[in-house]
């Protein structure tokens, strides 16, 4: 093993001092970093702990909460009221904004605890998802108005992956770098410098249960990738789908592919299945400055102006030309 190596602390640090930063932001994410090692430990003790299951009770999104649903929500907001950096934060878990008191923080944090809860109890990968924000002049960090920025606001975003390994992907506008968790001394490593995702690919992601759902531009599209070499496409496609929107990005980033999460005529009446705030637009960011190309198929994913802390959307992002051909197809499907 290389002693070498750069811990997310070093390279916090260093960003700081390249950007003369006042440690402020470092901070922030120092935090999360701690509240994700918290969460990867009761993740990896699952039964042992007693913390798979149901919860027995509903979040506001109407879902069934797991009870690490509950106890990684517990944990995000703990460990980042503490610091003081935050003057709010919002939780895909909870109905309004959660207002840390006396602070004299300048950001806003929102977070999905656990993305992909429905594999808990099948030891199938998890993970969180985060977004920071600054907090508006003038406005009041309790109001759910402080947090209604387009995803463009975005100072950072980032998610943990709890998996064969744990591992911390982060971008603040400069590139996207993933960290590994040495689970021995408890530090994350930096293991995947400048992930970038290559235009092309042959894979694809899609919840093929919900194609009955589909509008035409999206039925066309997977139509071709099934086709394979004998269809227009010319080339043969793999499908694959973990039901974990964070498994299906970080498998993107890796080695690139297409995730499609659309908006469909059985979700329309909601905006889409994804939150926009929690989900769509931190990894709308990540995907961008992976290189990649995030959509809701007609618009830029982050520039959505969100009209609601918990708002849905359609999500077609990954591997920049697959993306780009998806929102062609649905130009011609509507005529322009």
């Amino acid at each position: 093993m290389s002693y070498k190596r750069v811990t997310l602390s070093h390279f916090l640090l260093q960003e700081q001092r390249r950007r003369g930063g006042t440690g402020t932001f470092t901070t922030l994410l120092t935090d999360i970093r701690t509240a994700c090692k918290m969460i990867s430990h009761e993740v990896n003790r699952g039964a042992l702990a007693g913390n798979l299951g149901a919860a027995g009770a509903e979040n506001v999104q109407g879902e069934q909460q797991k009870k690490l649903d509950v106890l990684a929500n517990e944990i995000f907001l703990h460990m980042n009221e503490l610091g003081g950096s935050y003057a709010g934060m919002a939780s895909e878990e909870l109905e309004g904004v959660h207002q840390v008191h006396g602070a004299a923080g300048r950001y806003l944090l929102l977070f999905d605890p656990l993305d992909g809860s429905s594999n808990i109890d099948v030891n199938i990968s998890v993970g969180s998802i985060f977004s920071i924000l600054r907090l508006p002049d003038g406005l009041d960090p309790s109001s759910e108005q402080a947090f209604l920025q387009p995803g463009v606001q975005q100072v950072a975003a980032g998610y943990a992956l709890y998996g064969s390994s744990t591992m911390l992907v982060l971008t603040t506008g400069e590139g996207v770098n993933g960290f590994t968790l040495d689970q021995n001394v408890g530090v994350f490593v930096l293991t995947h410098p400048d992930m970038r995702i290559p235009a092309d690919t042959d894979e694809y992601a899609v919840n093929a249960s919900r194609e009955r759902y589909w509008e035409p531009a999206v039925r066309r599209y997977v139509e071709e990738c099934k086709a394979g070499k004998d269809g227009p496409r010319g080339r043969n496609f793999n499908m694959r789908w973990v039901a974990s929107m964070v498994a299906e990005v970080h498998r993107v980033l890796c080695r690139g592919g297409v995730f499609l999460y659309p908006a469909d005529s059985e979700n329309l009446a909601k905006g889409g299945k994804l939150r926009l705030m929690y989900e769509a637009n931190p990894m709308a960011f990540i995907i961008e400055q992976a290189g990649g190309r995030a959509s809701t198929g007609r618009q830029r994913l982050l520039e959505v102006q969100p009209t609601s802390l918990h708002q849905r959307v359609g999500v077609i992002l990954g591997s920049a030309n697959e993306v780009a051909r998806l929102e062609a197809y649905h130009g011609e499907q509507d005529g322009r």
